[in-house]
């Protein structure tokens, strides 16, 4: 078999992008590790919040997303929320199908186990906003596009999930003869997580391009500022993955066949999401940047939100809430691959302006990160 950090895909990416499932996975270990070893660590690390919310992982998230949304170009959001192609698929995928389909992947996988299947549930319904924009990027993805999907779906998601909480866990089961859960969760809980998560980096990004372009020109922007701040995503999404597993390391190392069942319908749930939708995307026309902004935002989910809401209603030891932390566990690594096999299927989506005149490699590309 031939080594795949020696493809033409692979070639593209910068050393550090072309070795990044590497990285991921070794923060991870880290992590678990650290969570097995360090006694108390764990505990130690989720006594740091701030109203509620783990300053680590909000500390890790923020750096990790600040550059990415630096980058964004805001002055052509205008011509991604026009698109109808896109935005309509979207909000079909992710408010409709996404829920729709954990909710049934929960309860075939997991019937023996509610507290299991209710976290799965929550995760579904807990829509992209954060580590998404990573993939996106670097699957060189739309960035304006994933700006206004996550932006889009935030706003749902404030309005939304606790109605669509209510619904899953109590009012379909309950039409269907299904065991019901109640779902106790705020509307300033949500937007508290939306806030955080999207609102300060999205600030923080919109405001570092209009200062830098306005004091120093666009160009100086794009060629020596964006460089310069561009490897701290990496960072920030390590540390995030390191905090995130070792917060969870002893739960997860002892309780290994519960996270492989766990593990199943997620591994599932992405797989569906992210091929239906690059699927969806190239019957309705779209080229590829924002056909891979489409699976992107659709397959992930903030779990963020999912781990929050299960520890603030069941519990940080509830079963619900170890299927929170499981998301991410699969999610990190799955959408990793997924950057590689949908920079592999780009051939199959030719330049809509101009097919014959595609370059072999994009300068952005090697420098996503």
């Amino acid at each position: 078999m031939s080594d795949p950090t020696t493809s033409p895909v692979a070639g593209r990416l910068s050393f550090v992008d072309r070795y990044l499932a590497v990285w991921i996975l070794v923060a991870m270990a880290a992590g678990l590790g650290l969570g097995r070893l360090v006694p108390g660590l764990g505990d130690a690390l989720a006594k740091v919040t701030v109203t509620g919310v783990s300053l680590p992982i909000a500390l890790g998230l923020l750096v990790m997303m600040y550059p990415v949304l630096a980058k964004v170009r805001y002055d052509r959001l205008d011509t991604v929320t026009g698109d109808r192609r896109l935005l309509l698929p979207s909000l079909l995928l992710n408010w409709v199908l996404g829920p729709a389909l954990m909710f049934a992947l929960a309860w075939i996988f997991l019937p023996d186990l509610p507290e299991y299947r209710t976290g799965l549930i929550i995760v579904g319904l807990a829509r992209c906003i954060a580590m998404v924009i990573i993939w996106n990027d670097l699957a060189c993805g739309d960035r304006e596009a994933a700006a206004v999907l996550v932006a889009l779906n935030s706003a749902f998601q404030v309005l939304a999930f606790s109605l669509l909480g209510w619904f899953y866990l109590s009012v379909l089961p309950g039409w269907l003869g299904l065991e019901q859960t109640a779902l106790n969760v705020s509307v300033w809980e949500i937007a508290r997580s939306v806030l955080i998560f999207l609102g300060i980096p999205l600030a923080a990004g919109f405001l570092t391009r209009r200062l830098g372009e306005k004091t120093k020109g666009r160009t100086w922007y794009e060629t020596k500022l964006i460089p310069r701040i561009g490897p701290f995503a990496l960072y920030g999404l390590l540390f995030t993955i390191v905090v995130l597993f070792a917060l969870q390391g002893d739960a997860i190392t002892s309780q290994p066949f519960d996270v492989a069942r766990i593990a199943l319908p997620l591994l599932v749930y992405f797989a569906l999401m992210w091929a239906g939708a690059m699927a969806l995307g190239k019957v309705v026309g779209l080229g590829y940047p924002k056909a891979t902004t489409l699976a992107f935002t659709a397959a992930g989910n903030n779990f963020e939100l999912a781990i929050a809401v299960a520890i603030a209603t069941f519990g940080a030891t509830s079963g619900q809430a170890l299927a929170g932390v499981v998301g991410p566990l699969i999610e990190v690594p799955v959408l990793i691959g997924l950057v590689y096999v949908a920079l592999a299927v780009r051939r199959y989506f030719p330049d809509p302006i101009a097919p014959a005149a595609k370059p072999a490699a994009e300068p952005e590309d090697s420098a996503r990160v």
